[in-house]
């Protein structure tokens, strides 16, 4: 494979175990990554580590780690100490439990990867294991130890092999009463919801990722490439006024509908012609093929 595996180690199910490798279904070769640069030089700025108090320039590798207990207080552990911590599931994704992938907020959804066997003894016992997760229907729950952390991770039979993806706990997700709580009470209007409900229906579509373009990065990289050409001079548009303080809720709604309306039949009228052309130039083709 083309990239190193997150985690390697076994994944069981009951007494079939199997050696996996775990990695990264998120690639970040399509952002942009800067570098912090010295103006003067043009030269790579490096990180160094200060003590606070002393100004004293510091060596990562003589650190330690500490976890603050009082104001300025610290409990600090050395990385041989936070090593000898080891859970049964440090090397080990241990399915105990099936569940429906509906009863899993999407709020606790976290991050994605691809579940592989590890090497081609793995391969029976791992589509065992797939065979069965796919004919349960259900989502398997484990757990794994990745970045000295243990996570939650949901397993999900997908073609030859199977999606993890580690959930966030309970403690990391917001009540949402705290937020949504405030929110008043509204009586809606119903002629005004069934308009917005045909402006949604005009909207419908399949979800598509491919059509998706980062604007921001393109600008970043298109913004690059001036600079590197020597271009630098930086063009900013207008910021477009926004509409605010909408009198009436229904004319907005209903002046939404005719845009999209408008906007399709000026479509199909541009579409028009190409089709009259077309059939106006198939036609003449069947003359002379007629002739012939």
């Amino acid at each position: 494979m083309a990239t190193r595996p997150s985690w390697r180690g076994h994944i069981k199910l009951s007494l079939v175990t199997c050696p996996v490798a775990l990695y990264n279904a998120i690639s970040p070769a399509g952002d942009v990554h800067f570098h912090l640069i010295n103006p003067d030089t043009k030269h790579r700025v490096k990180s160094v580590v200060i003590d606070a108090a002393t100004d004293e320039i510091l060596e990562r590798k003589d650190l330690l780690k500490g976890f603050e207990f009082a104001k300025g207080k610290y409990v600090t552990l050395t990385k041989e100490e936070i090593d000898a911590v080891r859970l049964e599931s440090t090397k080990t994704i241990d399915i105990d439990k099936f569940v429906p992938a509906g009863d899993i907020d999407r709020l606790y959804w976290d991050n994605p990867y691809f579940l592989v066997p590890d090497g081609k003894l793995a391969a029976e016992p791992f589509a065992v294991i797939r065979a069965a997760m796919e004919e349960s229907g259900q989502v398997a729950l484990g757990r794994l130890v990745m970045s000295q952390r243990e996570r939650l991770v949901a397993l999900e039979p997908r073609g030859k092999g199977i999606i993890a993806t580690t959930l966030r706990s309970h403690d990391e997700v917001r009540d949402m009463k705290d937020f949504f709580g405030e929110i008043p009470a509204v009586r809606t209007d119903k002629e005004m919801v069934e308009v917005a409900g045909k402006i949604m229906s005009q909207k419908h579509a399949k979800f598509d990722p491919t059509t998706f373009e980062d604007r921001y990065e393109d600008a970043l990289r298109d913004l690059i490439k001036r600079k590197r050409k020597g271009q630098n001079v930086i063009e900013t548009d207008e910021p477009e006024s926004e509409e605010s303080n909408v009198i009436d809720l229904m004319e907005a709604l209903q002046a939404s509908l005719k845009k999209k309306k408008s906007a399709a039949k000026t479509a199909k009228t541009k579409a028009a012609p190409k089709k009259r052309a077309a059939a106006s130039g198939a036609k003449r083709t069947s003359r002379k093929t007629a002739r012939k």
